[in-house]
């Protein structure tokens, strides 16, 4: 693709093809002198836009993207899924035997990874430095009882997802999960998409505070009720948490793989693209079949922590529903609790990402990036 340089606001590169997109982006912008994005896409491996306006991110700012950190679990565990290292019918015990306990010795990879298992918090809560740990975490969570039968429900695993999936790639390969994402995906692609960021590299300067939530430009806040018991349970105040847990060193530092990875737009749009139809014409990391089983549904409905209708997971991954309608119903993706988001979908093979420096209340994928989205691969199909 021929990429242009843009002139209006919004700063970067585009394919003459998404004129529609670069002049919604470029209205946005200028109606709302606060926003500030960072914006990719790929289409067939092939980068189409990297662009970003606003005062509080640059072209190289790096900001941590919350849940749309789960791409990193979702890409690795497909690449283990792909080598035949990993089974997802397989009980998670025949991994990790000390995960068989207290009525999960029957729980399967697939429903442990698909926010099944019963286990989006564990008893007791977990400290903060048990959560940003390598195994503390998952060793508490393999003694905890579940909170409903596995299987019979399913329910956001916020954090713990991320320490339940990083102990199951450990014990599969001997490496962290962070070891493993930095050794055979992140470095080999040199995507802005990090697990942890590293010292001593320049990084730190690049890096943006999340900044506080607000309605969107010329809305007013609609009254919130109470959390709801399990959301309490899994998102309240834990021993030694911070106020703001992306803009916290330790967090980002350690880069928790469920919520505290620190990526721009573009690194988010190429961890997606490379694994799915590759990037400038490398192979994806990931075959079709494996992309197909990994994508595929195994939930949808009432989700038990968010108390929200109408929520679908993949293994890792969210499926399109009404409020997340990114692409068709093969794609896949994770969004943030602060408006980023990152998707892929296979059939029109647009690989998308998005960061945001303020977004809009009351949280989840920026509503404006969802429409981009979904245009971008109407668009370029």
């Amino acid at each position: 693709m021929k990429l242009s340089e843009l002139q209006g606001p919004l700063s970067g590169r585009a394919d003459a093809g998404l004129e529609e997109v670069v002049d919604r982006l470029d209205r946005l912008l200028s109606a709302d002198p606060d926003l500030s994005i960072q914006i990719a896409a790929y289409v067939d491996g092939q980068l189409a836009l990297d662009a970003y306006g606003g005062p509080h991110l640059g072209r190289d700012s790096l900001i941590v993207p919350y849940s749309t950190s789960k791409n990193i679990i979702g890409v690795s565990v497909g690449l283990l899924v792909e080598r035949g290292l990993l089974d997802l019918d397989a009980t998670v015990a025949s991994y990790w035997p000390e995960f068989g306990q207290a009525g999960k010795e029957r729980v399967t990879v697939r429903q442990l990874l698909s926010h099944q298992a019963g286990l989006p918090e564990a008893q007791p809560g977990l400290a903060w430095d048990e959560l940003l740990d390598h195994h503390k975490g998952a060793e508490r969570l393999a003694a905890t009882r579940p909170l409903w039968h596995p299987g019979s429900a399913f329910g956001y695993h916020g954090l713990t997802i991320g320490n339940l999936a990083a102990e199951l790639v450990f014990r599969i390969t001997g490496r962290t999960l962070h070891d493993f994402y930095e050794e055979e995906i992140r470095r080999p692609l040199g995507a802005a998409f990090y697990l942890g960021l590293p010292e001593g590299q320049g990084l730190e300067e690049r890096r943006v505070d999340v900044l506080p939530m607000i309605p969107p430009l010329g809305e007013h806040p609609k009254p919130q009720g109470p959390p709801h018991a399990m959301q309490r349970l899994t998102f309240g105040p834990r021993p030694g948490a911070p106020v703001h847990l992306a803009n916290d060193e330790q967090s980002w530092r350690f880069g928790h793989p469920a919520g505290s990875a620190t990526a721009d737009a573009l690194g988010i749009a190429t961890l997606l693209a490379a694994a799915v139809t590759g990037v400038e014409g490398s192979a994806p990391l990931l075959s079709p079949d494996t992309v197909a089983t990994v994508g595929q549904q195994q939930v949808r409905g009432y989700d038990e922590v968010l108390d929200q209708h109408d929520r679908a997971h993949a293994v890792i991954f969210q499926k399109p529903s009404k409020q997340l309608a990114w692409g068709g119903p093969r794609s896949i993706g994770h969004d943030g609790a602060c408006g980023s988001l990152g998707c892929v979908d296979p059939d029109t093979g647009v690989a998308f990402g998005y960061t945001i420096a303020r977004g809009p209340w009351p949280g989840g994928a920026d509503p404006r990036a969802v429409e981009v989205a979904r245009t971008i691969g109407d668009l370029m199909a």
